[in-house]
């Protein structure tokens, strides 16, 4: 025991004492908070594997579309017009809506337009389907 400014102290930690807790109940809720936390883990991953894949399949979609786009233009330096820009040219309605409905088929028909998007090393490319 020291005494400062006329107050006697004792050695040791300053604040509460902990309260005596159950060994075996602390070790439960400690299990308890673990499993929790591996759950929680568990569905950000879920959701972040899933974001992934939707924004893949973006980048797929959007790379063939882009291939499409390519064709149209190939095929207009050769001094062809693409039946799906005449449409758009002429402001057919019917025609609109058949393009939106068929726009895959039109573009996996068309020449080497057969192609997939698949992984490689390096990130994602088009390939022949």
């Amino acid at each position: 025991m020291q005494v400062v400014g006329g107050k006697v102290k004792k050695p040791g930690k300053r604040g509460r004492k902990p309260a005596k807790i159950d060994l075996k109940a602390k070790l439960e809720r400690s299990r308890q908070s673990a499993r929790e936390c591996r759950a929680r883990k568990k569905l950000r991953y879920q959701y972040l594997e899933e974001l992934v894949s939707r924004r893949e399949r973006a980048i797929c979609a959007l790379r063939e579309e882009l291939e499409m786009y390519k064709q149209w233009c190939t095929a207009m330096d050769q001094g062809k017009i693409p039946s799906e820009i005449k449409a758009l040219l002429t402001g057919d309605e019917q025609s609109k809506a058949q393009q939106t409905v068929n726009k895959q088929g039109k573009a996996r028909t068309e020449g080497s337009a057969n192609l997939v998007c698949v992984q490689t090393k390096s990130g994602y490319s088009l390939a022949p389907g």
